[in-house]
C-alpha cells in the first residue's frame, strides 16, 4: 500500500477509535501535504498555462520521497518543540510533542543507529579523502544522500565533526 493511502487508512481508524491525538496529528500532516501540493500546482500552472485541471492535479501529486520529506520536516519540528518545552519547564507540552513525534515517526523508514552512522561517516570520509573540518561540506553532501529520511541531520553532523577532529 502506498504511504499516502496508509496514512489515510490510519486516520480513518483513529477517527473510529476516537484517538484524538492521533487524529489531530495526522490531520496536521495532511494539511502540510495539501499545502505542498497546492504550491506544486501553482508552479505548474505558471509553467504551463494551457494545462487542464486534471493534468495539474495529477502532476502536482507528491511522490513517496516528497511525502517522506514532509513527514521528516514534521518530525524535526516536534523534536525542536520538545527541546524548547523542556528548556521552558513545560514537561506536559514536551510529552504531548513526543507522542506526536512517535505517531509521525511510524511512517518514516527505520532510523540508523549512531554506530551505523559512524561506520557510514568513516566510509564517506575515506571515499572523499577528507582530512579536516574544511572538508565537512563534501562529506555532508554525500552523507545527506545516503541518510536522507533514515537519520537526523544534526546527529550526522555531530558525528562528522567528531571524526574530523572538531
Amino acid at each position: 500500500m502506498e504511504l499516502r493511502e496508509q496514512i489515510k487508512v490510519d486516520l480513518k481508524e483513529a477517527m473510529l477509535a476516537r484517538e484524538e491525538e492521533k487524529v489531530t496529528t495526522l490531520r496536521l500532516l495532511f494539511a502540510s501535504v495539501q499545502n505542498k501540493e497546492k504550491e506544486n500546482r501553482y508552479a505548474l500552472s505558471k509553467k504551463n498555462p494551457d494545462a487542464t485541471s486534471q493534468q495539474l492535479d495529477k502532476e502536482s501529486q507528491l511522490s513517496s520521497e516528497e511525502l517522506l520529506d514532509i513527514i521528516g520536516g514534521e518530525v524535526k519540528k516536534r523534536r525542536e518543540a520538545i527541546e524548547a518545552f523542556k528548556k521552558g519547564g513545560r514537561q506536559e507540552m514536551a510529552d504531548k510533542e513526543k507522542r506526536e513525534l512517535d505517531i509521525l515517526a511510524a511512517y518514516l523508514p527505520a532510523q540508523l543507529s549512531e554506530q551505523e552512522i559512524a561506520v557510514l561517516v568513516t566510509k564517506v570520509i575515506t571515499e572523499v579523502g577528507a582530512a579536516d573540518i574544511k572538508d565537512m561540506g563534501k562529506v555532508m553532501a554525500q552523507l545527506s544522500q545516503e541518510t536522507k529520511g533514515k537519520a537526523d541531520g544534526a546527529l550526522v553532523s555531530r558525528i562528522v565533526k567528531e571524526q574530523l577532529g572538531l
